[in-house]
């Protein structure tokens, strides 16, 4: 960061870019990088060590991440703990919570970026927000406007991405923040986040992030055969991607074809996911009226 400041060439440029498109293999195959600063090691670090966790390698960060560790090192490997089982997340919440109120460490962006992901988890905006709100990285502004759009405060959320156009209107945060933004306000903005995605697969090299965005925009086109193509092309890239998993149980329930593979796939992959929680609430209200009748 302080090289590219200082108008010098960023070296950690591609490694940051990779990670946010989710090319996250790509990112760890070319995280060797020469003649980095310290701080630039630890961010190259984070950056390598979320992409395994993105990969749902928790177990390797967990093991490689000793207790001597820079503080952003420390937060990601909280964030693998939180993923990586049921029975770590209260212990990995109670550390977050002693870190976050500790004034030596406590204002890390990337301390803050990792508690605002794990409150966005357990769905407590209100608590992610009072550690991401006041922005200062990219990262912390597109994850407020992630947190803003699950509140279904897309005024809010707008805002913030003001704020990152202000600062890089090319960047590839803004962009992708600008894209779920036009999805969750609908309409002819669809359109306008198709062609950001459309734009990124012919600039990077194709991702189930990318795939799952183009074919997220065609179904509320209305377009689900083609929706249908790329998500399948999603899930011959990574056949565990829980969002891949679920847009094609959405996908097929409306081209009228059997959903309940993807969505038996989908409780292995990602057992906390919305979809799966519904089905399940849905399923105990089928067997509780079915009891009734019996």
């Amino acid at each position: 960061m302080a090289a590219a400041a200082a108008g010098g060439p960023d070296p950690l440029f591609g490694l940051r870019n990779n990670f946010y498109i989710g090319a996250y293999q790509a990112a760890i195959n070319n995280s060797e990088i020469p003649n980095l600063s310290s701080d630039e090691v630890v961010e190259r670090d984070s950056l390598v060590y979320r992409s395994y966790i993105a990969l749902g390698s928790y177990q390797l960060v967990i093991n490689e991440i000793d207790s001597a560790a820079a503080t952003p090192l420390q937060a990601v490997k909280l964030l693998a703990l939180y993923l990586s089982s049921h029975a770590n997340k209260e212990t990995a919440i109670s550390s977050l919570h002693e870190w976050l109120g500790d004034p030596a460490i406590g204002n890390n962006p990337i301390l803050r970026l990792i508690a605002g992901i794990i409150f966005m988890h357990e769905q407590d905006y209100n608590e992610a927000l009072k550690h991401t709100n006041a922005g200062g990285t990219m990262e912390l502004h597109a994850l407020n406007v992630q947190i803003f759009l699950k509140m279904h405060r897309s005024d809010y959320a707008e805002k913030q991405l003001r704020v990152m156009q202000g600062i890089d209107e090319d960047h590839t945060l803004t962009q992708l923040a600008n894209a779920w933004l036009n999805l969750a306000v609908g309409g002819s903005k669809i359109q306008e986040a198709y062609l950001i995605f459309q734009d990124f697969s012919e600039k990077y090299p194709m991702t189930s992030l990318i795939l799952n965005g183009k074919a997220v925009c065609c179904m509320h086109k209305g377009e689900f055969d083609e929706a249908e193509t790329l998500l399948l092309e999603a899930l011959n890239r990574d056949a565990k991607d829980p969002e891949t998993l679920a847009n094609l149980v959405v996908c097929s329930l409306h081209l009228g074809k059997p959903s309940s593979r993807y969505l038996s796939q989908l409780k292995l992959s990602d057992p906390e996911h919305i979809l799966v929680k519904r089905a399940s609430t849905a399923e105990e209200g089928f067997d509780r009226a079915v009891q009734t009748v019996a």
